[in-house]
């Protein structure tokens, strides 16, 4: 049965490269593999996901209104399609993965999504949220803090490397830093701190 994997980490843990990893495993058996990256990152030109260590390979670009079910299906059509991997999955929206679900469901293809759990503030993405409910399986990618414990939040620097707490969710084109809990400092970002702890109701 195809399921629906969440690859998750914080920033600069090999998310692109495993996934390119995994679409070149599917390639070199003669298997057709769909590749996307999501609209909004312009910073290579044409859609492509891009690692790190220098490899990369074409993708296709998908926006909040692409419909991967319909998309998919129509692919299909002209061909087997053996799996569907997704890079930055955190961008999906909830009804997006949705439509992952019914790739999985009704066409059965594996879908591997790669991606972040939280933003600069330790907020979820949208996407990485669903996927972490709906998931059939959820992996973490570990990297490691500058303190040498597990990396687990990404913070948001500015080009003097100074952190940045205040902007919009996604702001392509920053540099980030993969930090644990206890660098990123989480009470002293996050939204629900600066409101105070939330309060119980008495039973």
């Amino acid at each position: 049965m195809a399921q629906l994997y969440f690859y998750y980490s914080a920033m600069n843990a090999g998310k692109s490269t495993t996934l390119l990893q995994s679409a070149h495993n599917y390639e070199e058996r003669g298997m057709q593999a769909l590749l996307y990256t999501p609209a909004i990152d312009t910073r290579m030109g044409e859609p492509k996901i891009h690692s790190r260590i220098g490899i990369s390979s074409p993708a296709i670009a998908f926006s909040d209104a692409y419909d991967f079910f319909s998309s998919i299906h129509e692919r299909q059509k002209a061909g087997p399609v053996h799996c569907v991997l997704i890079d930055e999955a955190q961008f999906l929206t909830a009804r997006q993965v949705l439509q992952l679900t019914q790739v999985c469901d009704r066409l059965s293809i594996p879908v591997l999504c790669y991606g972040i759990r939280t933003d600069f503030l330790g907020e979820p993405f949208e996407g990485s949220k669903y996927l972490l409910a709906w998931a059939d399986n959820i992996v973490e990618i570990k990297t490691i803090c500058r303190s040498g414990k597990k990396a687990t939040m990404n913070a948001r620097l500015d080009a003097a490397g100074r952190r940045i707490t205040q902007g919009l969710q996604i702001d392509i084109g920053h540099h980030y830093e993969a930090m644990s809990r206890k660098e990123f400092r989480l009470d002293e970002v996050s939204p629900v701190g600066r409101g105070g702890p939330p309060q119980s109701s008495a039973g």
